[in-house]
């Protein structure tokens, strides 16, 4: 079990998910932002490895507009050495890479154009991945999306949509449970049909389940991975109290995060803790795992 959190750093000083407005898009500019952000990335990287913190999610906004058309700059060219570089340093030390879009990746949308640049942004992330040489165990999460009216319909549109992709970005790709829509058992199903692993995503399945104790749904969607996708990856979070339900944590709960711990036993996977202060509380979850038979803070 890794143990990461994601995207940002508060602790180092930089971002690595440096952006600017499309109206001030330059390549120059493109150019002096990726190196910004890779620059950052590779500081994260060295941090987590001080600190035992082995798995880590990626920006989405590691490269600004490489989904939109307006960008025609060949940054996978340009950057290559260096992706390839953050690569190999990510694998000399044992670390999980994952990528999570934002809402706005639908695979079952019912709008073309939606659907349209869903896939250029899996290709985009698909790309990274690939440019750092990551094999099959570094994923890109996504959610199944909407419901439309009708969700026996979107879920046969996910499967179709899905069945289309490239099979470098159907390589990557693993989908969660939400709160609202999709649970443990839907995207149990999306995978009996697809092949495509499942993240549990802890806290969704607080809100949205069918009664299945954490352990169980472990187990349930243990299966779903293979061992060329490595161990399953697991979300976790807890409730922000006086915020709305769904809300996540913005420090970890000690007492609640040692109860998953235990409730989660003997399964095995890489954990992330998607919860507000980053890697102030993945350090403390380190601690609080420290006797965890299951832990890895550094690479074999």
């Amino acid at each position: 079990m890794r143990i990461g959190y994601p995207c940002l750093n508060r602790s180092i000083g930089c971002t690595p998910s440096k952006t600017f407005r499309l109206a001030s898009y330059t390549e120059e500019r493109l150019e002096q932002t990726i190196a910004a952000n890779l620059a950052c990335l590779q500081k994260i990287l060295e941090y987590n490895v001080e600190h035992g913190l082995l798995f880590l999610r990626i920006t989405s906004d590691l490269v600004p507009f490489a989904s939109h058309e307006i960008c025609t700059y060949s940054w996978q060219e340009q950057f290559a050495d260096i992706f390839q570089g953050l690569g190999d340093y990510c694998k000399k030390h044992g670390f999980r890479i994952s990528m999570h879009p934002d809402q706005f990746v639908l695979l079952n949308a019912p709008d073309a154009g939606v659907l349209e640049r869903s896939i250029r942004e899996l290709a985009y992330q698909s790309a990274v991945l690939d440019l750092m040489g990551l094999d099959r165990t570094a994923k890109i999460q996504i959610h199944v999306g909407g419901v439309y009216g009708d969700k026996a319909a979107s879920m046969d549109r996910f499967v179709e949509n899905y069945s289309q992709l490239d099979k470098t970005i159907r390589a990557r790709l693993v989908i969660e449970n939400d709160e609202r829509l999709y649970a443990v058992a839907d995207c149990r199903k999306i995978h009996d049909r697809t092949g495509i692993p499942v993240i549990l995503d802890t806290f969704h399945h607080s809100l949205n389940n069918q009664g299945e104790p954490v352990q169980t749904a472990l187990s349930i969607l243990a299966e779903t991975w293979t061992s060329q996708e490595g161990l399953p990856m697991v979300d976790y979070s807890s409730q922000q109290e006086g915020k709305r339900p769904g809300a996540h944590a913005e420090h970890i709960v000690s007492e609640d995060f040692s109860r998953f711990l235990g409730d989660s036993k003997p399964c095995d996977f890489d954990l992330m803790l998607e919860i507000k202060d980053k890697e102030k509380s993945a350090n403390l979850a380190l601690a609080l795992a420290a006797e965890d038979f299951r832990l890895v803070t550094r690479s074999a």
